[in-house]
């Protein structure tokens, strides 16, 4: 199984800039490198912060985007989308009973979860008892489960990054389910934290993937604000084979000199003097 895992685009209307940079470019910019290098995957996941304040016309040309893409989409939102605004662009969009953006399915004998941990005004994670309980009957109902969040389930170390990740009740209550079904959860994704990133939280493995348009430049020292910077953006594809998983990372907008090296001992030999 091949996933492709993109996030935190930040739409703002056609046209507008977002740190300096055109999102919707580096979107077209993506979409394309995807297109060409990854059109027989399984599923593109779009881990939240769709759009930049919100904006209906930055989700309506999202929606346009995204129509007749090769790769079936799955779409989640973060704390820079409005909920509401979002589902009225996609009035297909899977959601819960209580109107949350959660959704699951199943292929290939592994269920795919995504979670909604938005609240309202508000850049911190949030994950109620309600949707606690809905991830809790998703994993007890399946043998093998990977896992989709938009903000980072567990603190990172960095100080300034920690404020805007799960909040701290949230995030426990979190862990205990997460234990509860570790033997069966193959990877967790994340965004949110425009960086690459992995480990693990309890012995599960997490990825984080960078965003399509400004990056944030880690600091384990402590802060209130976070540095961020036009790095290069990137996309993660998971590759799910038998047990493993192996985690690779495009950067779509380079467009510098690429030399095709040899594999063989000889290709890497001294050169004479």
């Amino acid at each position: 199984m091949r996933l492709v895992h993109l996030s935190d685009l930040h739409l703002g209307p056609p046209g507008a800039l977002v740190e300096g940079l055109d999102p919707h470019a580096r979107l077209a910019q993506a979409l394309r490198h995807i297109a060409d290098h990854h059109a027989v995957a399984d599923r593109l996941v779009i881990t939240g912060d769709l759009a930049h304040w919100g904006d209906p016309a930055a989700y309506d040309a999202l929606h346009a985007a995204l129509t007749g893409f090769p790769v079936p989409v799955r779409l989640m939102i973060g704390n820079h989308d409005d909920r509401a605004t979002f589902l009225n662009a996609f009035p297909d969009q899977p959601r819960d009973r209580a109107g949350f953006v959660n959704h699951a399915e199943d292929l290939g004998g592994l269920r795919l979860i995504y979670c909604d941990t938005v609240e309202p005004r508000t850049h911190a994670g949030h994950f109620c008892a309600q949707r606690r309980d809905w991830l809790a009957d998703q994993l007890a109902g399946c043998d093998r489960a990977l896992v989709f969040f938009h903000h980072n389930p567990l603190h990172l170390g960095d100080p300034s990054t920690d404020m805007l990740s799960l909040n701290d009740a949230d995030q426990a209550a979190l862990r205990t389910i997460l234990i509860t079904h570790a033997h069966k959860i193959v990877h967790l994704c994340f965004g949110h934290v425009h960086e690459p990133l992995s480990g693990t939280l309890a012995g599960i493995a997490f990825s984080g993937v960078p965003s399509t348009l400004h990056q944030t430049l880690p600091s384990l020292a402590p802060s209130d604000t976070s540095p961020m910077a036009a790095l290069e953006p990137s996309y993660r594809v998971l590759l799910l084979r038998g047990e493993d998983v192996v985690v690779h990372q495009f950067p779509f907008a380079f467009d510098g000199h690429v030399t095709q090296h040899a594999n063989n001992w000889d290709a890497w030999a001294k050169p004479a003097d």
